[in-house]
């Protein structure tokens, strides 16, 4: 029996192989089961960890207008997080927080199967490709295979905290965008 999302997101309700499970709840993806298109973002935040879904305070709220420039709407692609568990205050993720649950993400990522992976920021870039800073890397496309290309781009959190990435990260998904009408990648057809 092939392994869905839905499994997925049950199993990690039970799961405690992670010391942030035991003051956070857990947060799975969400979105299209069959995107081209996958965001991947660090951890969940306080509204994230209130709601049980990725990017729904103010950074998911920019992400979604960000997706939306594009001529797509947020439930043509699928959009996850690194770490499955809200850190402390927001802080960081731990290396070792990212190891525990990147067994998760990579569960998602086959069960997807997506063409462009989007990390959004450092800490998702750096599972793809751990020289590339993101301050380089952003808005350049990265073959990973044959069949799919990381398009990292920064957090949309980082442009909460300096205004100056705003622009960045419009740029940014113009070029997104280019890229997918390039490869062929549109959104799904109702």
């Amino acid at each position: 029996m092939e392994l869905t999302l839905p499994d997925l997101q049950e199993k990690l309700k039970s799961w405690d192989g992670c010391a942030l499970s035991k003051n956070a709840n857990p947060v799975l993806g969400e979105g299209n089961h069959n995107a081209d298109v996958l965001f991947i973002g660090e951890a969940p935040g306080k509204k994230e960890d209130e709601l049980g879904r990725p990017f729904v305070g103010s950074a998911g709220k920019f992400l979604d207008e960000l997706i939306e420039s594009m001529g797509w709407k947020r439930s043509d692609v699928y959009i996850s997080n690194v770490v499955k568990y809200r850190p402390p205050d927001n802080r960081d993720p731990t290396p070792e927080e990212k190891a525990e649950c990147m067994p998760w993400l990579m569960l998602e990522i086959a069960i997807i199967k997506p063409k462009v992976i989007v990390p959004l920021g450092r800490h998702s870039l750096g599972h793809f490709f751990d020289k590339l800073s993101i301050s380089d890397a952003h808005g350049h496309p990265q073959p990973l295979t044959d069949d799919v290309t990381i398009f990292p781009i920064y957090h949309p959190a980082a442009a909460m905290h300096n205004g100056g990435l705003r622009q960045a990260l419009h740029d940014d998904f113009a070029q997104l965008k280019i890229v997918l009408d390039s490869q062929g990648i549109a959104p799904p057809t109702e």
